[in-house]
């Protein structure tokens, strides 16, 4: 090839119009091949004018087949230039100036134009702010004086503390009789049978042992002879739970036999510490059993000191030996003589007596 032919080459492939015009003719025939064969749908509005719209200068695009005209899109405003974005800085954007100026990629995202946020106070006040906050605290309801008054009241404070101090030492020992196997009448035993009744009674009844019936339930006086000294009690103007029931021994001896002098001293230390607890004001002892594990000096039968004044202790309580109800079942007409040693009782204790 000669070198006019090689400029001439050259010349006319480095000019787009030629290329623009075949891009021009290739579409043409594809679109027309299209609709010869009916596949027309493949174009957007199935016009080839509309197709080539975007490559033929000042073409215009010929509106869809059984359509509506589509819709007029504003021009997309032109991007910001360079000079543009470095001139007015973002507001919220401090840029560092390094010695050498250095060419930073620029972002077309939109600025945020965020309020400015609130001047900050200084330090001192802000530290103030939060000692009132502190110190400050939400007001709470006030509570009734009477409640006030109750929570403060040493009195009232020392019988609860008084309370539960008794009732947790007598559950202790409760638990202690329970567990005992002191003497030989824990070897027989259903249960150990250890009292009945209020812990803060002015009146305390101690009796012999328990029997087959209090020995089955682990109360003491649930049998025949308790149901008589429940009667006993109501006819005083108690009620069975104001009062305090106990017994000597706290397992029932076989065939309810005596308690033997051996087996009443290893459970003597139980009804001593019953009965410094409960602090009563008046001990009854129910029958000699009951006299001798009280008052152990004491020799006289229970017909001859029934009615006489004891005391018991170094609290000095008074003791009325009286016979027990068990007696009373089998000689009935004891009662007279144990209802006079009950009113004798009922005089010490402030009560008013009943005639009879």
């Amino acid at each position: 090839m000669s070198e006019a032919g090689f400029a001439s080459e050259a010349a006319s492939a480095a000019d787009p119009r030629e290329e623009l015009a075949e891009l021009v003719a290739s579409t043409r025939a594809l679109i027309e091949w299209y609709e010869s064969v009916g596949a027309s749908d493949v174009l957007v509005d199935g016009s080839a004018e509309s197709a080539l719209a975007p490559l033929i200068p000042g073409a215009r695009a010929a509106a869809p087949r059984g359509a509506a005209p589509m819709p007029a899109f504003a021009a997309p405003a032109p991007a910001p230039t360079f000079a543009a974005l470095v001139a007015v800085p973002a507001p919220d954007v401090v840029v560092a100036r390094a010695a050498t100026p250095q060419f930073v990629a620029p972002s077309f995202a939109t600025p945020s134009f965020a309020t400015p946020a609130a001047p900050q106070r200084a330090p001192a006040a802000a530290f103030a702010d939060a000692a009132i906050a502190v110190a400050a605290p939400a007001a709470r309801p006030a509570l009734p004086a009477p409640v006030v008054a109750a929570a403060f009241d040493p009195e009232r404070a020392a019988i609860a503390a008084e309370s539960d101090d008794r009732r947790t030492h007598l559950a202790v020992l409760a638990g202690e009789a329970r567990a005992c196997t002191r003497c030989v009448l824990h070897t027989t035993r259903k249960q150990a049978v250890f009292a009945r009744g209020n812990p803060f009674a002015e009146l305390v009844f101690v009796g012999e042992g328990p029997g087959a019936g209090e020995d089955a339930q682990g109360l003491p006086f649930v049998g025949p002879s308790g149901q008589l000294l429940d009667k006993m009690i109501l006819g005083m103007g108690y009620h069975p739970d104001d009062v305090y029931i106990c017994n000597i021994v706290k397992c029932r001896p076989p065939e309810n036999r005596k308690p033997e002098p051996t087996e009443m001293a290893m459970c003597s230390p139980f009804v001593t510490q019953q009965l410094a607890l409960i602090k009563p004001k008046v001990i009854v002892a129910l029958g000699a059993t009951a006299v001798q594990g009280l008052l152990p000096n004491v020799t006289e039968g229970i017909t001859r000191m029934r009615g006489k004044w004891k005391v018991y202790g170094k609290q000095l309580t008074p003791v009325m030996p009286t016979f027990h109800p068990a007696y009373l079942l089998r000689s009935p007409d004891a009662k007279r003589d144990v209802w006079n040693d009950l009113k004798a009782v009922m005089e010490k204790l402030g009560k008013p007596l009943r005639k009879g």
